[in-house]
């Protein structure tokens, strides 16, 4: 078994959203959220990282960090779609075998985090890694905003093939339930046909984007980690996103 030899770290970002109007921007300690992200993606030490923007305030923002952004159509109807986008633009020979795709919102992401969705691509049968971890509340068991993977860690294992996403509580019976983090490492033409496959009935039944990728067989590695990410999605998360990340004094 053997990691892709050079994968590249891509951050969807753009400036639509409802519920936290402009919120790539949205400032923590003095820096755009998207900052935050992109500094943790860098961190993970895959390869090299570019933002995939959807408009031009978000890529001067990180350039001015020192980072590199790429301007991207902003329709497109999701990250994927617009990372696959990013890549084919950036890396137009195919250079880069592997694309690790780290969401916008996710500014107190471990970068041990984003590397463990990469390593899920150690089997080469594999063609899309993502990771969960245990749920740690009763509340979270039922609540159809945390998304389940069906999936089973053989005794000191931290990586296993996912059956199954659902907002449902499942598998049944007794063990853990794990929340799926939505981080994904694709091979590149695993990302070259997922966005080619029409919507699935699962899909659209749950609303869960991964599930095409199951309806059409190909095959999805979860890596099992310590900690769930907070996505920031209202003024509230974003208030919470501050406090986890006080500078130390």
């Amino acid at each position: 078994m053997a990691l892709p030899k050079a994968p590249i770290v891509l951050i969807p970002a753009r400036m639509a959203s409802t519920r936290l109007p402009n919120k790539p921007l949205a400032d923590i300690h003095g820096e755009p959220m998207i900052v935050h992200v992109w500094r943790r993606a860098v961190e993970a030490a895959i390869g090299p990282v570019a933002v995939a923007c959807g408009e031009p305030e978000i890529a001067r923002a990180i350039e001015r960090a020192g980072g590199n952004a790429i301007l991207t159509r902003p329709g497109h109807p999701t990250g994927s779609d617009r990372i696959f986008e990013a890549l084919e633009r950036l890396d137009p020979a195919g250079r880069h075998d592997a694309v690790v795709n780290v969401q916008g919102d996710l500014p107190t992401v471990d970068p041990r985090t984003v590397r463990a969705a990469f390593e899920a691509l150690a089997d080469p049968e594999v063609d899309i890694g993502t990771v969960c971890a245990v749920v740690g509340s009763d509340h979270e068991k039922t609540d159809p905003a945390v998304v389940k993977p069906v999936v089973a860690f053989a005794p000191g294992s931290t990586i296993a093939r996912a059956h199954y996403f659902s907002r449902a509580t499942v598998p049944s019976g007794e063990g853990a339930i794990y929340h799926h983090i939505g981080l994904y490492a694709y091979r590149r033409e695993a990302l070259r046909r997922f966005i080619s496959l029409p919507q699935g009935l699962l899909e659209k039944r749950e609303r869960l984007e991964q599930l095409r990728a199951i309806e059409n067989g190909m095959r999805i590695d979860v890596a099992l980690v310590d900690t769930v990410p907070l996505g920031v999605d209202t003024p509230g998360d974003l208030e919470r996103a501050r406090l986890l990340l006080m500078p130390r004094r």
